[in-house]
């Protein structure tokens, strides 16, 4: 028997494979399902059941794509009219060698979830795992705020399906969520990406609230935002998205190119650090660091348009490529050939965002400079540590409010570390503001010397 994990970084995505002899499973498939066929190949198996724990918001799933190549069959829950695969039901057993899949309805997250209590028949019947999909987390439960119009209601369905259902599996069963930290599926997932049934009852903090009404109280408060692009990946999700033949190979363009692809309305996408982009950057063009691209590009960028890109280095394409197929970004038509090197030796304008220190930051608000100190954090992170009389508007809400800024005053973009800050300063640049200025370091910084620090009582 084997099982293997596959974390999709940025999206913080987590996929099984579990085979045991010659047969295995898939649980929650990305996009890119080679490595599933490359595991597969590796353990001597053959990929037979494809199970979907939901219908995922955030991610591309590659359930056809991975059925279609080895002729497995696919299954998910049987309260939504998907237009693939079959709907399963409570109590239905599935056989993978010596395993057994028992199918658990656990609606909360949205109706149609399931979790899958897992045996291994050879050694009783408690259940050694069960995967949750995004129903509990590791220090975490799942979000509840897809159906604003029947809130509580399924906060309770939450409730019943953690504490009626899951819970009662045993402390023994190893737990095996579809997401892990980063992920915009739930703000307090441990770090950690391992923990069992009895470890999360004793430990996790929303499992602390064993009373229901406390429960659902408290899911009512949470605030969590839905990036637009998840309209996208339901659609997908619902009627199964096309299968990729293969990841699409964006074209090296020359500075000459590349500026006709933008002129014929191609979204400029700069991968860089902040530090890189700070000083030199195409105008118009936004920048997403790399590590970023999967969190933010659904905020950022639409299904309109094609992209391309402004890598550090080459070896940058092949890796934003997966990261925006598995959002459903395929328009990506191509990368500046040697970077910003070839874009400055051609004579072709560039702009720059200056960087302000967190010291000179704080003498700016000491001396009560007229500036805007725009803060671009979630709002649980500003609430919890802030600098006095920042204004707060969450990055990915920006594009749609940059006219409540002052364009007349010199715009301060901060964050946690930088990054942010500098996606945000290429927003106000690309919609017409001159006075741009980003915090690099930002709060981290801030802390770090001694900042004036205000917290939520």
């Amino acid at each position: 028997m084997f099982l293997k994990k596959i974390k999709s970084e940025g999206l913080a995505h987590l996929s099984y494979i579990v085979g045991d002899g010659d047969e295995a499973a898939v649980i929650d498939p990305r996009r890119d399902v080679d490595i599933y066929l490359d595991i597969a190949a590796d353990e001597g198996v053959r990929i037979t059941h494809v199970f979907e724990t939901h219908r995922n918001e955030d991610y591309v799933i590659g359930s056809l794509d991975l059925a279609a190549r080895c002729d497995a069959e696919i299954y998910h829950g049987g309260a939504m009219d998907f237009k693939y695969g079959n709907p399963v039901a409570e109590g239905d057993i599935f056989k993978v060698g010596d395993l057994q899949f028992r199918v658990l309805e656990t609606p909360g997250h949205t109706f149609e979830s399931i979790s899958l209590a897992m045996t291994d028949c050879n050694y009783g019947d408690d259940p050694v795992a069960v995967f949750t999909g995004d129903v509990l987390f590791v220090g975490d439960v799942g979000r509840t705020d897809f159906f604003p119009d029947r809130a509580e209601e399924v906060a309770g369905l939450l409730y019943n399906s953690i504490f009626k259902k899951i819970l009662p599996l045993g402390d023994q069963a190893i737990l095996y969520p579809a997401h892990g930290a980063g992920s915009v599926c739930g703000d307090n997932m441990a770090s950690r990406e391992f923990s069992t049934l009895g470890h999360e009852r004793r430990n996790n903090p929303i499992l602390q609230k064993t009373d229901r009404r406390e429960f659902i109280e408290h899911k009512l408060s949470e605030h969590h935002y839905k990036p637009p692009y998840f309209k996208k990946m339901e659609e997908y999700n619902l009627n199964g998205a096309p299968p990729l033949a293969e990841l699409p190979r964006p074209y090296p363009l020359n500075p000459d190119r590349f500026e006709a692809a933008v002129q014929k309305g191609a979204v400029a996408v700069d991968l860089r650090s902040p530090e890189a982009f700070a000083g030199a950057f195409i105008p118009g063009s936004l920048a997403i660091p790399l590590d970023l691209l999967p969190v933010y590009a659904g905020y950022l960028l639409d299904y309109d348009h094609d992209i391309v890109l402004i890598p550090e280095t080459r070896e940058q394409i092949p890796t934003a490529v997966r990261y925006l197929v598995r959002i459903g970004y395929e328009r990506i038509a191509g990368y500046l050939e040697g970077g910003m090197l070839a874009w400055e030796v051609s004579g072709r304008k560039y702009d720059r965002i200056p960087a302000l220190h967190a010291k000179d930051l704080i003498d700016r608000l000491e001396k009560k400079v007229d500036f805007t100190l725009l803060d671009v954090r979630k709002i649980t992170e500003y609430k919890s540590a802030r600098l006095e009389g920042a204004t707060h508007i969450f990055l990915g809400e920006l594009p749609h409010r940059v006219k409540e800024l002052d364009r007349n005053k010199t715009v301060v973009t901060l964050c946690g570390s930088g990054s942010r800050a500098i996606i945000a300063a290429s927003i106000l640049k690309k919609n017409g503001f001159s006075q741009v200025e980003g915090s690099l370091g930002s709060m981290h910084a801030c802390a770090s010397i001694g900042c004036p620090i205000q917290t939520e009582t």
